[in-house]
């Protein structure tokens, strides 16, 4: 994947005003996606693609490295544009084109690095951001305490960003990103490099963030992230929207439960492999799809192993995303 860093002069998006859509402007949906295309050169990245982000709610997009996650983040954020005449975007009740300005008044992002001044401080860094997201100076003061305190900062504000360890400069990004309250908010993989503690601090502020009615859109590589926070999840496979649905509803369309076989020999593994939407080849495992009764199972392991001597051991367990992930794009997140 394409990886990129906020510089000074994208401080305005990274920042957002938190205004207000006005309105009847697409008053149910935080992003709304029609057609978009987007090619580099020859290479086609986005071909056609659509999304439907209610307000208020989480939106996953999981795909392949190379698939146009961060491509997607950045078109609806105003940092590229669509190819001409090739669709439409609204984000916030607000054209991504012909809004622009509206648009990142009402945004913020946070990439897959820290966009932090190594220079300033943290208190600093949150009074900067909150200036330019046109507070005055008395609120800019009130609200970077505010962050500080909610975001665990409150014991290094007086040190420079240079001094602080890589989840702590996670922290004061995604703190920035909040200054100016934005209506919609995207994380690019914002989890890369934490430690589990700071990943689980993360999960209970996007938490936070959709129950304040924040529209969140989320990229990860990490698909238990996806299965915790998303209300809705998007995989995108060669430009496409390949599905769309709940968690729940994507592992329901692949298979609502999965049989895993150990074989006894690899010559059983290939000839099984084909079937299989598991695969694990230094344990000899398949995971191929079931309902999860008794019943289906014995059917499955008479057909697959008649003569009892092919399959070492089996267990039955649900399916996950990343039997969705792999099943639809055939690539490994």
């Amino acid at each position: 994947m394409t990886t990129y860093d906020l510089d000074r002069t994208e401080r305005g998006v990274h920042a957002g005003l938190g205004v207000r859509a006005e309105p009847g402007l697409a008053a149910d949906l935080g992003i709304h996606a029609s057609g978009l295309v987007k090619s580099y050169g020859d290479l086609r990245v986005l071909d056609g693609l659509d999304l439907a982000v209610p307000r208020g709610s989480v939106l996953a997009l999981l795909g392949p490295n190379g698939a146009g996650k961060t491509t997607v983040v950045r078109l609806l954020a105003t940092l590229t544009t669509p190819d001409p005449g090739s669709g439409t975007a609204r984000v916030a009740g607000h054209d991504i084109t012909a809004d622009r300005a509206r648009v990142r008044e009402r945004i913020s992002l946070a990439g897959q690095f820290a966009a932090v001044d190594e220079l300033q401080t943290g208190t600093e860094t949150l009074r900067m951001m909150g200036r330019l997201s046109g507070l005055s100076p008395r609120a800019a003061r009130t609200r970077a305490d505010e962050l500080l305190d909610r975001f665990g900062l409150a014991e290094v504000a007086g040190r420079t960003a240079k001094t602080y360890s890589g989840g702590t400069r996670r922290r004061l990004d995604l703190a920035a990103s909040l200054v100016g309250r934005p209506e919609v908010l995207f994380l690019d993989e914002p989890t890369t490099g934490l430690d589990p503690r700071s990943r689980q601090d993360l999960w209970d502020l996007v938490r936070e963030l959709r129950a304040d009615g924040t529209t969140v859109l989320l990229t990860t590589q990490y698909l238990e992230e996806a299965d915790r926070l998303a209300d809705r999840v998007a995989v995108l496979s060669d430009g496409r929207i390949a599905a769309e649905g709940t968690p729940a509803e994507l592992k329901s369309r692949v298979a609502g439960h999965r049989l895993d076989l150990t074989l006894a020999t690899r010559a059983a593994y290939d000839a099984l492999a084909p079937r299989a939407v598991h695969h694990a080849p230094d344990e000899l495992t398949l995971g191929l799809p079931t309902d999860g009764t008794a019943a289906h199972v014995r059917a499955l392991l008479d057909e697959l192993d008649p003569a009892r001597t092919t399959v070492d051991r089996f267990a039955v367990r649900s399916a996950t995303l990343d039997d969705v992930f792999l099943t639809l794009t055939g690539a490994a997140p």
